[in-house]
């Protein structure tokens, strides 16, 4: 038997290589994202034409939000039998998601009794040019609860596509999925169908995100060149307020809630890293959802569940929009030295808890829902909008951040909630995942 010669053996084995800084998806964000801010302080109108870079990239990744939706939800569902659990997790994820979403809406009320970020304008409403208001107050229709659940119902199949509504969509999956379920073993050659089409979805996905940079490189141009960061100087306050509040309620609020889940948010952030820079460079929460929904999946959620709590949070868990609206809403009545009382705070209150759901969907959602909200409390005068409408743009990286990690710690506390996992399985997933993600590649 022949053997290695000593020095064979001896050998050192060549160390696996790390996978090169620049081709982490990331980095090439955030590389992109300061170009992006460099562009449009350097030339705002060569920086203004980079718009269509940052929207088609948006559009690409709505463009198969439907499709992932589906195919998670319909086949998740029919791989259940117990389908009351089906129901349970709905039932506990909305109750959750109003609870968290009131404390967002409270901290915004809070904040802006606090600092006062209004205080000091003067301004006669009157003198305001409302016209720019009311293209987004037309799209602000008034909306009851029972419009608002018909609305869930779609005319047809191919129209909850067409538009691209979560909602619609959960619907039509849900009721495939059960209805695959009930047929059992007759039906399984469907559900791997649909499951192998659901891989060639998100490989599609994959592909689409290799253009992340470019999208967060248009979004952020066109932002600083067409507003520059001199329009923030008379609102600073009101930035720098929505700011803080934004962070005390990811950090504290639901840094809070992910400790009693039984882990760090610190740590779930690094670990979503990329959908967070994605989302801060195009700002919008859209682009996330498809890599979010897997990576929650590899975190140890079920699919069903996944499918279940991340599309519908995007609608109904909205907390970053939540703290934005009551902030604005305080921010224009302070602004025109309007007072208000404890009712009527109240209501504004109670309108934002509707009108934040109703508005989902729409373009400049945050903006057209706080539009209705002024409209139904007459005692804020709804001209007072314009004063914020330059600045809007600044607040939107913030309010789909803090929107984006709300659904992903909701997700993890619903599977802890439902039991899929323990404080130890998930602590351990997270730190393999990090682990994993941090270690070296061969070539």
């Amino acid at each position: 038997m022949m053997t290695q010669p000593d020095h064979v053996l001896d050998a050192p084995v060549a160390a696996p290589s790390r996978k090169p800084w620049y081709r982490i998806l990331y980095v090439q964000v955030l590389i992109a994202v300061a170009l992006g801010v460099a562009l449009g302080v350097a030339s705002p109108a060569l920086a203004t034409q980079m718009k269509p870079f940052g929207d088609g990239f948006i559009k690409l990744i709505r463009m198969v939000i439907g499709l992932v939706v589906f195919f998670t939800v319909a086949t998740g569902i029919a791989g259940m039998r117990d389908m009351k659990r089906v129901g349970r997790i709905g039932g506990k994820a909305l109750l959750y998601f109003e609870i968290v979403s009131t404390l967002a809406l409270l901290c915004g009320i809070v904040v802006a009794h606090w600092l006062k970020p209004g205080s000091g304008f003067n301004v006669n409403p009157a003198t305001l040019d409302a016209r720019a208001v009311m293209n987004y107050a037309t799209q602000a229709k008034a909306q009851n609860v029972t419009d608002f659940l018909l609305h869930i119902i779609p005319n047809t199949v191919i129209d909850a596509f067409a538009t691209g509504d979560i909602l619609q969509i959960i619907l039509i999956a849900v009721l495939f999925g059960l209805a695959l379920s009930i047929a059992g073993e007759r039906c399984k050659p469907v559900v791997e169908v649909l499951d192998g089409v659901s891989q060639v979805v998100f490989g599609m996905v994959n592909l689409l995100m290799r253009a992340a940079p470019l999208g967060a490189f248009g979004a952020m141009a066109f932002t600083v060149g067409k507003y520059g960061f001199a329009a923030l100087a008379p609102l600073a306050k009101l930035v720098g307020a929505f700011y803080l509040t934004s962070a005390f309620f990811v950090f504290v609020i639901l840094g809070l809630i992910a400790w009693g889940a039984g882990f760090s948010i610190l740590s779930f952030l690094r670990y979503i890293r990329e959908e967070v820079l994605i989302v801060l460079g195009t700002s919008s929460s859209d682009p996330a959802l498809p890599t979010l929904m897997k990576k929650m999946e590899r975190l140890g959620c079920s699919r069903p569940l996944v499918g279940l709590v991340v599309p519908t949070g995007y609608v109904f868990n909205t907390d970053g929009s939540s703290i934005y609206m009551t902030m604005a809403a305080l921010f224009v009545a302070q602004a025109t030295n309007t007072e208000l009382t404890l009712t009527q705070e109240l209501m504004v209150l109670g309108v934002a808890m509707l009108t934040s759901k109703g508005a989902s969907g729409v373009q400049g959602a945050s903006f057209v829902a706080l539009v209705g909200t002024l409209a139904v409390v007459p005692a804020i005068p709804v001209s007072g909008m314009a004063l914020i409408l330059g600045i809007d743009r600044f607040m939107s990286e913030a309010r789909a951040l803090v929107n984006v990690i709300g659904n992903g710690v909701a997700t993890l506390v619903m599977a802890r909630w439902e039991g899929e996992m323990s404080r130890e399985t998930l602590r351990k997933n997270l730190e393999t995942e990090l682990a994993a993600a941090a270690a070296p590649v061969t070539r």
